[in-house]
């Protein structure tokens, strides 16, 4: 892996800080809205802010100006329904018996990698695959959305403006810190990024350079994907070796990378079926 210096590590963390607590900057917020018609004017108040939360202005200049406002974001943020699934109704979309199957040829051929991460990190090779098959189909469909345009979107409007808008910081930080362009960055509608669908909060604090190319690239990297799913959830107290099914230590980590219920309990049973 290659190494940093250590001014280049400290301006890192310096940038990560900032942004990460960009929410509590005394700097007036940009003022949110509901229609497309105040989205530039709002463009030009969340710039001052990016630059007040240590994003550069390169970076202001050639990832957020350009940003449109996107209505299907909006209406696709208005219509989420999958988590509302039973159980089967949610394994058969998101983790089908092609996908057990295909999941388990993965672990096979990709066993020297998940063996390493798993020393590493403790974290179980099933429960890595399984998130990266629920997620993306093992990385078929990571998205192909531009994050930027999307976050920006989703920050200006009034639902859920101030957590849209440290994504969006987080985002415009991952350019900034050289892991993608904006270009590069596409995802999910929401802005997720990545083959394991990464928030941009989640992608800054927790990416990791496992193939050693000085990049965090959760998108075309597999072992980035994977070491970084794996960080994400040791950093959130997964116990080497430990269970994770219901009522077993490890099944409350699975609320931190999703919230909802029918997912934890999907994750579960699909690892638990890779495993087998």
């Amino acid at each position: 892996m290659l190494r940093r210096t250590s001014l280049a590590k400290l301006a890192l963390s310096g940038l990560t800080a900032l942004v990460i607590g960009a929410g509590a900057l005394p700097a007036a917020a940009a003022q949110c809205g509901n229609s497309a018609a105040g989205f530039d004017q709002w463009k030009q108040q969340m710039a001052r802010e990016a630059a007040s939360a240590g994003i550069s202005q390169r970076t202001i200049e050639s990832a957020l100006m350009p940003a449109r406002y996107s209505s299907k974001v909006i209406s696709l943020d208005r219509n989420q329904h999958s988590m509302n699934l039973s159980l089967d109704a949610f394994m058969a979309r998101r983790a089908p018996a092609s996908f057990v199957s295909k999941g388990k040829r993965i672990i096979q051929q990709n066993a020297g990698l998940l063996n390493s991460i798993e020393s590493r990190y403790g974290v179980q090779k099933e429960i890595l695959v399984a998130i990266w098959g629920m997620e993306t189909g093992f990385g078929a469909n990571s998205g192909s959305m531009p994050v930027i345009p999307s976050l920006a979107t989703l920050a200006y409007d009034c639902r859920r403006s101030a957590f849209f808008t440290e994504e969006l910081l987080a985002a415009l930080a991952i350019i900034d810190r050289g892991d993608m362009s904006a270009d590069q960055m596409r995802g999910a509608w929401a802005g997720e990024i990545g083959q394991t669908q990464f928030l941009a909060k989640n992608y800054l604090r927790f990416a990791v350079d496992a193939d050693g190319n000085g990049r965090r690239d959760l998108i075309r990297s597999k072992a980035d994907v994977l070491a970084s799913t794996a960080n994400f959830l040791r950093q959130h107290g997964w116990q080497a070796g430990a269970g994770y099914q219901p009522g077993q230590p490890n099944f409350s980590v699975l609320r931190e990378w999703n919230k909802a219920g029918v997912y934890q309990k999907a994750l579960a049973l699909f690892a638990s079926k890779l495993a087998s």
